[in-house]
């Protein structure tokens, strides 16, 4: 655990590459200290259809769904240490967001084959 899912505008590719905002994601989910580096997951899905505030264009939406067990203060740093890395982009006319959430493992299944 981590999953770093993020969720952006698809006329985001015009400016940037996906890979971009994936890789400083995933970095900042590394330099937070909470997780194993090899235990981190992150993905993007681009959206063509959506609506936002009208004066701005393009939006980035994380969510970092974590197990449970770690505290608020943890949860407020790794929030704003990806916030940080998206904010390093200096991307323009947009709107950045992060959400942390937790999994409720008695839920949770996974199989590594």
């Amino acid at each position: 655990m981590p999953h770093c899912i993020i969720e952006y505008s698809k006329s985001l590719q015009k400016s940037v590459e996906p890979s971009a905002f994936i890789a400083v994601v995933h970095q900042a989910a590394i330099e937070s200290g909470l997780f194993d580096p090899d235990d981190i997951r992150s993905r993007a899905i681009a959206f063509d259809d959506y609506q936002i505030r009208g004066d701005k264009q393009h939006f980035i939406h994380v969510t970092l769904r974590i197990m449970h067990g770690r505290n608020d203060s943890q949860k407020n740093q790794l929030s704003s240490t990806v916030m940080q890395a998206l904010e390093s982009l200096n991307l323009t006319s947009i709107i950045l967001s992060v959400e942390i959430c937790d999994i409720d493992k008695t839920t949770y299944a996974k199989v590594t084959l």
